[in-house]
């Protein structure tokens, strides 16, 4: 396990926020990856961020000042991974990446079981394209047998056709239909790609025919994105599986809210005055909370 060095630069308000820079080892090499803790001395789970920016752009410190909040509204330490970018590499090197971070988080728990604390959750999460590659990760997950806590989803594009009604109804909103469909043939490659150990990987959750026994969902959507038809079909085939969903559509809404400053939850009372992301963290906190309260 790679030794964390603490650190306190970073751009936006949380970057006097507690974080630290840690490399991953995995079979293609060191992932670099940013570790926010909540301010709870012990996390109530880890959470493997994959960030958005269409599979080709993006970092962790891009989104420092998002995921540093996303640690203290949900309580849990996120794990924001600087997975390997089109077109550098195409799919399924990014999900493999995930992956290891969800390995290595795994790791943590362990570690902090060993202590004689709670042992941490594990779950998985990402905004736009790192949404896509999140739930892709899930499924693996499950059919590896892995456990996770939850999956959480921001905004995430998962038809490579951009198909849906609502890349039409809002055509000129980003990011539009033509600029995904590019996109997805960056990130996409042709064939059923599958790990060494036989797994498949899929590029996108609607290519599994099976949803059956995946993580439970927190996902989020703006009600003028064009990516939000493909997020309540998701919704929708999920709660046909049987698959716990908490889905939220915020109101004129675009693409990119995980990235515009949080507001303070202020409890579950209050969800009408919550950012996007503060959303996602307190409805991550109470999913995974054994009485459902929170506290």
């Amino acid at each position: 396990m790679a030794t964390p060095t603490r650190s306190a630069d970073g751009p936006g308000r949380a970057a006097a926020v507690r974080w630290e820079q840690v490399s991953i080892p995995t079979p293609s090499g060191p992932l670099p990856a940013r570790v926010f803790p909540p301010a709870e001395a012990t996390p109530q789970g880890w959470l493997v961020w994959a960030h958005g920016g269409s599979w080709r752009a993006g970092s962790a410190r891009d989104w420092h000042a998002a995921t540093a909040e996303l640690a203290q509204f949900s309580r849990f330490a996120v794990v924001s991974v600087d997975y390997r970018l089109a077109p550098d590499v195409r799919h399924a090197a990014m999900v493999e990446d995930i992956l290891s971070a969800l390995g290595w988080a795994r790791e943590q728990a362990t570690a902090t079981e060993d202590t004689g604390a709670p042992r941490p959750l594990v779950a998985v999460g990402g905004d736009s394209a790192g949404g896509t590659l999140a739930a892709s990760a899930a499924l693996a997950c499950r059919d590896r047998g892995l456990e996770l806590a939850a999956q959480v989803l921001a905004y995430p594009p998962l038809d490579p056709r951009c198909a849906a009604a609502s890349y039409h109804r809002f055509p000129d909103m980003f990011p539009t239909a033509p600029y995904l469909t590019a996109a997805w043939q960056d990130y996409r490659q042709p064939g059923r790609p599958v790990a060494s150990d036989g797994t498949r990987l899929y590029s996108t959750p609607f290519e599994a025919s099976d949803l059956r026994g995946l993580a439970p969902v927190v996902m989020a959507t703006g009600e003028l994105d064009p990516v939000c038809d493909d997020v309540h079909r998701y919704a929708r085939l999920l709660r046909a599986a049987g698959v716990e969903v908490a889905l939220r559509e915020f109101k004129e809404t675009g693409h990119g809210a995980f990235l515009q400053p949080g507001r303070g939850p202020g409890g579950p009372g209050h969800h009408s005055t919550v950012s996007l992301r503060a959303w996602l963290g307190l409805a991550l906190h109470l999913l995974t909370t054994p009485d459902g309260t929170g506290t």
